[in-house]
C-alpha cells in the first residue's frame, strides 16, 4: 500500500516489531529499502540487525531512522552496512527523498549527523591503541593505577603515562570523563 503523502514509488510492504521479525519479513517480501530504529527492545537491537539484513541475497538497503544521533551510534550503524542515517525529526519531504536516493544506493543523512560526520572527518581524534584500551578497561572496572600495573604487567609510572594519552585522545582530563567517553563510543568490551 502506498505510504501516506509517499510518492507513488514509495510502497510499504510490511512492518515488524523487533529485529527478528524484520529480517523474517524482509526474507519474505524482498523490500528494496528498509526503515530502521536502533533500539528494537528485547533481542536484536537495530545495528545487529542492519548487519543481518545486509548479508540477505538480496540485500536490502537499510536507512536508520532514529532520534540517537551520538557519534558511536552513527558509527556502528553505518560500519554494520546502513545506508543512511536519518533523525526521526525529519520531514516526511526529506524522509521520502532519502527513501529514494537509499533505494538507489547513495547515501542520505540527517543535515545535523552529516554536518558532524563532516566534523570528525576533518578533526579526527587518534585512535587508542591496544595497550590503551587494556588500561581503560581496567579503568572502567574502577581499579586504582597500581591494580593496572599489576594486571598488566607494567609499572604504575607506565599506566599513568598511558592515562595521560588517553586523556588527550578522548578529550577529557578525569578517569570518569574517560570512562563516560569510552562508554558513549563504545570503546569498552
Amino acid at each position: 500500500m502506498p505510504a501516506t503523502g509517499a510518492p507513488p514509488d514509495v510502497e510499504v510492504v510490511g512492518e515488524a516489531g523487533s529485529g527478528e521479525e524484520a529480517l523474517a519479513l524482509a526474507r519474505k517480501a524482498a523490500p528494496d529499502v528498509v526503515l530502521m530504529d536502533l533500539q528494537l527492545g528485547e533481542g536484536m537491537d537495530g545495528v545487529e540487525t542492519t548487519r543481518r539484513l545486509r548479508a540477505l541475497t538480496p540485500a536490502p538497503h537499510v536507512l536508520v531512522l532514529t532520534t540517537y544521533d551520538t557519534d558511536a551510534d552513527v558509527t556502528r550503524a553505518v560500519e554494520a552496512g546502513a545506508t543512511g542515517y536519518l533523525l526521526k525529526a525529519e520531514r516526511a519531504e526529506d524522509l521520502f527523498s532519502a527513501i529514494q536516493a537509499a533505494a538507489q544506493g547513495r547515501p542520505a543523512l540527517s543535515p545535523p549527523v552529516a554536518g558532524r560526520v563532516m566534523s570528525r572527518l576533518r578533526n579526527p581524534r587518534p585512535a587508542l591503541t591496544p595497550r590503551e584500551r587494556d588500561i581503560l578497561a581496567h579503568l572502567a572496572r574502577g581499579l586504582p593505577n597500581h591494580a593496572i600495573a599489576r594486571a598488566l604487567y607494567i609499572s604504575e609510572a607506565t599506566v599513568k603515562t598511558h592515562l595521560r594519552r588517553i586523556y588527550d585522545k578522548l578529550g577529557v582530563d578525569t578517569r570518569a570523563g574517560a570512562v563516560a567517553v569510552a562508554k558513549e563510543q563504545r570503546l569498552l568490551p
